[in-house]
């Protein structure tokens, strides 16, 4: 019995110690590791700027200060005196330079080399058919030719033709000195030297004299305007110039252009706004500052539109409410010969032409259309261009455009 009681007891044991460790080896399976302690992040000091040459060397670590560290100056005198600060100044664009022009007088003797295709076709073309020896019907109608191509005009080219004819019939031997007398005051009697060819820059009242440009579109009108500008301040008038030509872009840009390099005003309004109203506060604008001229662009009227050259006909109406126009100037491109007087017929008919300005004469050989524009107007030619430089217009000297036309 005793043996029975002490196996129990043994078994009894047994059984606890296996239950204790099975539960023992559960917990340490459950149980998680230990976490790492958190390392300290290397901070490195940013690179050094690269050096070359002798002054390479390895970077070295300097002391930085922070934002927070550094002092900022306070805005204060000496004194200690609160100072304002100021804000920057902005330079302002410099001034245009003011041009000073050439004078006008003799400037035409000075451009004469320009006038070279006209003098090949019609001055020496005439004086080479003039000195045959035999001047037959045939040599008569060649010469006629050289006239009618150079758009002298068919009854200009005419009464030169007899005119020659008869003095040459009278003279007998001809020299070639005599020949070119001849033909230049022949040439000089059609030009009709008793014209007055002074542009009116001065105005019988109290008011600036108004000058109004006119001309279609292509033939150098507003530059002629800004020339013309120049060509007053050469001769010591102060001028106002008035920016009617609102329907072409950048024509107003282009004559204020013109304007300030001779330190002239330029009055202008919106683009496609009314030209007659810009004309009328230029010549107010000429009188408030007593300019001695006041130069008028206008736009390049078309002369086949009859609504544009009414237009044309209402600038010039209200610029005369400040008193009469004192000159009104046709420009006509010289290069469109007998197309020219066409257009100078219609704007005759629409204002009152007093001078007209024949521009590219350098350009053409159709020297002899100063001829048929006088004839067909019957108003001078006052100023001739002869190229695109600032000072290439000219006043038009008939003795001087004559003795360019045949040469020396």
């Amino acid at each position: 019995m005793d043996i029975v009681i002490l196996v129990v007891v043994i078994a009894l044991v047994a059984v606890g110690a296996i239950s204790g460790l099975v539960v023992g080896s559960r917990k340490k399976k459950k149980q998680l590791p230990p976490t790492a302690p958190p390392s300290t992040p290397t901070i490195t000091a940013p690179p050094a700027e690269p050096q070359v040459g002798d002054e390479a060397q390895p970077p070295r670590d300097e002391p930085r200060r922070t934002v927070e560290e550094v002092d900022l100056p306070d805005a204060a005198d000496a004194t200690g005196t609160p100072v304002a600060v100021e804000d920057p100044v902005v330079a302002e664009p410099p001034a245009p330079r003011i041009e000073i022009p050439e004078p006008t007088a003799g400037r035409l003797i000075r451009l004469r080399a320009r006038l070279a295709r006209s003098q090949n076709s019609l001055g020496k073309g005439l004086l080479t058919l003039l000195s045959r020896e035999h001047l037959d019907e045939d040599t008569w109608e060649e010469i006629e030719e050289t006239l009618l191509v150079a758009d002298v005009g068919v009854a200009p080219t005419q009464e030169l033709v007899e005119r020659l004819r008869e003095r040459v019939r009278v003279l007998g031997t001809r020299t070639p000195e005599e020949l070119r007398a001849l033909l230049r005051e022949e040439l000089v009697h059609l030009l009709h030297t008793d014209f007055d060819r002074a542009v009116k820059t001065e105005s019988g009242l109290d008011t600036p004299a108004v000058v109004m440009v006119v001309g279609v579109n292509g033939t150098g009108k507003t530059t002629t305007t800004g020339k013309l500008a120049r060509v007053l301040v050469a001769d010591g008038r102060s001028v106002v110039l008035g920016a009617a030509d609102t329907f072409r872009a950048a024509a107003a840009d282009q004559l204020q252009t013109w304007g300030e390099r001779v330190g002239a005003r330029t009055v202008r309004g919106p683009e496609g706004g009314d030209p007659a109203s810009i004309a009328f506060d230029a010549v107010k604008e000429g009188i408030a500052e007593s300019a001695d001229v006041v130069l008028i662009d206008t736009a390049g009227r078309l002369h086949t539109k009859t609504g544009l050259m009414d237009e044309l006909g209402k600038v010039k109406r209200v610029v005369e409410k400040h008193g009469p126009l004192d000159e009104v100037l046709l420009v006509l491109d010289a290069t469109t010969g007998q197309n020219g007087l066409v257009q100078a017929r219609v704007f005759a008919e629409v204002v009152d032409i007093t001078g007209i300005v024949l521009t590219k004469l350098d350009g053409t050989a159709k020297g002899g259309i100063v001829i048929a524009v006088q004839r067909e107007l019957g108003v001078p030619v006052k100023l001739i261009g002869l190229g695109e430089g600032p000072d290439d217009l000219a006043p038009f000297e008939p003795e001087a455009f004559v003795d360019a036309l045949i040469g020396d």
